[in-house]
Order: structure tokens, then C-alpha cells, then sequence
């Protein structure tokens, strides 16, 4: 199996994908529609318009890995194309398995920890 590191990135695709796809349909269209390179090692990730099933297209350096998920019942929070206004929706590791466990992500919010910024170096001449 594979594991995702913290510099893996998610890429959700808002709105509804045709998941008829295979493997060249989405990798196009997370080449194309998320504008992201499928083999850079991310995961792209789409829904169907029901929202009743997922797909995520994974590169692990091999090959594409197509993972697919069917809910018996309930559905998954998905963003709209219109209402995000973008072509993509960046994903922490965090966000995804919230999303992936049925968690309502528009009602949980990010605690601001504090993190160093990278300090600009000059060089004394």
C-alpha cells in the first residue's frame, strides 16, 4: 500500500465529475481541469453528482492508483463549482479525513498556531 507524506497535497475537484472515467480521464482531468501534474506524487480527488461516490487518482512513483469509495447511505459535503469560484480546492491531510469520515467541513474552522516564518537573510559585503 502507499502512505502520503505531509508535502503530499490534495487537490479536490469542485462540483460533479463524470466518475465513468478511468485512469487517462482523470489523469486529464487533473492535468487539465485542476492543473495539477499527475505524476507530481498528489492526489486529486473527484465526486460524482449525487455525491454518493469518490474517486482519488494517486501516483506512487510506479504507477496511477484509482481508489473508489461508495456510501450506502448519506452523502459527502462537497464543495460546488460556483460557490468556490475556483477550478481546484486545496486539502490539508487533516481536511481529507475529516471529508473522507462525513464530517461537514464549512463547520469546523483552523485554530491559527503559530508557525516561524522564514526570516529574509542579508549578507553583510
Amino acid at each position: 500500500m502507499w502512505t502520503l507524506s505531509a508535502a503530499t497535497r490534495i487537490y479536490l475537484a469542485p462540483g460533479p465529475t463524470d466518475l465513468r472515467k478511468g485512469f487517462d480521464g482523470l489523469y486529464g482531468l487533473m492535468r487539465d481541469r485542476l492543473q495539477v501534474c499527475p505524476q507530481s506524487g498528489h492526489l486529486g480527488l473527484f465526486c460524482n453528482r449525487e455525491r454518493t461516490r469518490l474517486k482519488l487518482l494517486y501516483w506512487d512513483g510506479t504507477g496511477l492508483w484509482i481508489c473508489t469509495k461508495r456510501l450506502e447511505r448519506g452523502r459527502f459535503s462537497w464543495p460546488a463549482a460556483a460557490a468556490t469560484g475556483e477550478a481546484k480546492v486545496v486539502l490539508s491531510q487533516e481536511e481529507r479525513a475529516l471529508l473522507l469520515g462525513g464530517i461537514e467541513l464549512k463547520q469546523t474552522r483552523r485554530k491559527a498556531w503559530y508557525g516561524r516564518r522564514a526570516e529574509k537573510v542579508t549578507r553583510a559585503a
